[in-house]
């Protein structure tokens, strides 16, 4: 294994961006190493290597960006246990490798609903955001695991969480509404119920959601 993880060091290198890199740490994204490698060539380099769980986890715990999402990548989703997600899912450090994660791995385990569920109801921020992003994947993909997903409550949460003072937790709760919509007329119905309570509020964010929303269902004046 030691010998894989170092040709896939070697080839981070050779395609190493150091602009990207030192982008990513001015906008805040910190790890120890960051070869500022663009998606496409992460995935490039993920298709020379077999999926392997005891490689994907040797990659997750590095605080290396492409080795993390290399991790997600190459993580085979049939082996991926609710106890790994639970424990990956303490382990995003940013918005990156929560959408990631979310695109590679998350959406596809058979039991994603259910994740949905238990971290849409999380006391953790960082939890919730990422149920939040994971229900949108599937809605994106139309899994058939959105059949398991409690809509009622889980749009109760986004719809309290459009007023956090996190940026990325509402941001979060904004998208969530915008796929869950996109699915049927019922659920644009669902979700403009939900932010009723907007109509006629004098804070500015508020009515960005409203615009946002209306904007996105075609009502937009």
């Amino acid at each position: 294994m030691e010998t894989i993880i170092r040709s896939i060091r070697k080839e981070l290198r050779r395609s190493m961006n150091g602009v990207t890199a030192a982008s990513m740490r001015e906008k805040g994204v910190h790890y120890r190493m960051n070869f500022g490698v663009d998606l496409m060539r992460i995935r490039e380099i993920a298709a020379r290597y077999n999926p392997d769980a005891a490689l994907a986890e040797q990659l997750w715990k590095e605080d290396v960006r492409e080795l993390k999402i290399l991790a997600t990548m190459l993580y085979p989703w049939e082996r991926y246990t609710e106890e790994t997600a639970e424990r990956w899912v303490a382990g995003i450090s940013n918005q990156e490798i929560r959408e990631q994660i979310c695109r590679n791995l998350l959406q596809q385990l058979p039991f994603a609903g259910l994740l949905v569920n238990r971290w849409s109801g999380s006391e953790e921020e960082q939890v919730r955001t990422t149920g939040y992003w994971l229900y949108a994947r599937l809605c994106i993909a139309r899994a058939d695991t959105l059949g398991e997903v409690e809509r009622e409550l889980l749009l109760d949460h986004a719809a309290r969480d459009l007023k956090s003072e996190s940026m990325l937790l509402r941001q979060a709760a904004l998208n969530l509404l915008k796929y869950h919509g996109r699915l049927s007329e019922s659920n644009r119905e669902a979700v403009l119920q939900q932010v009723s309570g907007f109509n006629g509020s004098d804070d500015p964010v508020d009515q960005e959601v409203l615009d946002q929303l209306r904007f996105e269902f075609d009502l937009a004046d």
